[in-house]
């Protein structure tokens, strides 16, 4: 039988955890599946519907990117340069009132998903309001995504009286739970300072009757307990301890402020958690202590951010940064070894994303999330370990990418998303903004 794609003479990294390079090798994929990833000596002549060539090209799994508010790029480069409080109570929150709407959220979240294609991102986890609106512009442009439903006790959009938010977080898990097989709906409770301690629980005991995962902002400054109108603990995190949410389905983001206790209760928990490092730099949150979350047995991803905390979402410059602000952040050189970083992107990412038999890795059985390089770069010359990936590598070396045995980008060309009448619905929008 002849395989749907076969991705031949091309530099293989198989799987980022181990760094093994095979130099001529090749992926044949039927369906959305790996059927063959390895040297192209062993495959054979069997031949495929579609060739492509993949001589001066890396080819290696997709990037995961655990943490983001893909409507939000409507305010990229909105309000910078202040800190938490002042950016989200002054500038964030005011300007989501008057200008987030189903359209927006659409469009926006298209713009979001191409921006995340072209740079090599085949995973994401999204959380945000009208979070139905991000899972039609995901599934439409063929991105595999967990989107969370914001959970908030505010007026919020699409949720005007906030007596009704879980209530509406129920309706949005009814209407895309097994619907989609690259859409996997989840709960994202903003924060233990936005949220009372009924519906945090009210929001987790949701999340425990439909088995999906529960996101939560946690730990991010250090005035945060001070924020929590009834705190149980004296953190974020034993707050959230003593209310009963942690659990292996309650997926902690920052954890910039957690000290040793709470990294031991997250770990006892099992409780993963998502590092943010450049929005956490740029709004001068803090910076989470990896390697001690490592050394205790946290499970710990990536992810960007929104465009307004971050302006990026690019997963490379996010794994560039997190492995040398912690080198800097503990004056240890070998802090954490971009091996471990590129794990945190890859393998590690598609674990936490909760996607069923979905490891990260070019392996027979494995989803074709499949992503291939321009190595003929003078930034990657010579590519001798795949550490470059991490320090030297940009979302912009990205020239093919394939998620679910689908290609949505071919030599840099979006194949799922009209980018030109997406910049320009964008566009359009945000003069209404500035």
């Amino acid at each position: 039988m002849d395989a749907d794609i076969l991705i031949t003479n091309t530099l293989l990294l198989p799987d980022p955890g181990n760094s093994t390079l095979i130099q001529s090798g090749c992926v044949a994929i039927d369906g959305g599946t790996i059927i063959y990833a390895g040297p192209m000596e062993q495959y054979g002549d069997r031949r495929a519907k579609r060739v492509l060539d993949g001589r001066g090209m890396l080819t290696m799994p997709g990037l995961v990117n655990l943490h983001g508010h893909a409507p939000m790029t409507l305010f990229r480069g909105l309000a910078d340069d202040l800190e938490l409080a002042d950016w989200l109570s002054n500038h964030i929150f005011p300007a989501e009132a008057d200008h987030v709407n189903p359209e927006m959220v659409y469009w926006c979240s298209t713009l979001a998903a191409a921006e995340m294609i072209l740079s090599g991102t085949t995973t994401t986890a999204d959380g945000y309001f009208l979070e139905t609106e991000v899972a039609h512009a995901y599934a439409d442009a063929g991105l595999r995504a967990v989107a969370a439903q914001g959970i908030i006790d505010f007026p919020a959009p699409g949720v005007p009286d906030p007596k009704d938010n879980v209530e509406a977080a129920a309706s949005f898990l009814d209407a895309w739970q097994g619907k989609n097989p690259l859409i996997k709906p989840a709960l994202f409770a903003h924060s233990p300072y936005t949220c009372a301690n009924t519906t945090l629980q009210r929001a987790k005991d949701l999340a425990r009757e439909y088995n999906v995962q529960l996101y939560i902002h946690v730990a991010e400054t250090e005035q945060e307990i001070a924020m929590i109108k009834e705190p149980l603990g004296p953190t974020p995190i034993q707050h959230l301890q003593a209310l009963g949410i942690l659990d292996t389905q309650t997926i902690c983001v920052h954890c910039t402020w957690a000290d040793d206790n709470d990294m031991d209760i997250l770990a006892g928990q099992g409780s993963p958690v998502i590092l943010c490092p450049q929005s956490n730099l740029k709004l001068a949150s803090g910076m989470a202590d990896l390697p001690l979350m490592l050394a205790k047995g946290v499970r710990v991803g990536l992810g960007t951010d929104g465009c307004a905390s971050n302006n990026s979402l690019d997963m490379f410059r996010e794994m560039d940064v997190c492995a040398k602000v912690q080198k800097l952040h503990k004056l240890d050189p070998v802090a954490v070894p971009a091996k471990k970083i590129l794990a945190m992107a890859t393998t590690d990412g598609a674990f936490l994303s909760g996607f069923p038999g979905h490891t990260g890795v070019l392996a027979a059985g494995q989803p074709a999330d499949i992503i291939l390089l321009d190595l003929q770069q003078p930034h990657l010359t010579p590519f001798h370990t795949s550490d470059l990936l991490v320090y030297a590598a940009g979302g912009s070396d990205v020239r093919t990418v394939i998620i679910n045995g689908r290609l949505v980008l071919e030599q840099g060309r979006l194949l799922t998303i009209n980018i030109k009448e997406t910049l320009n619905r964008v566009r359009a929008m945000a003069i209404a903004v500035q």
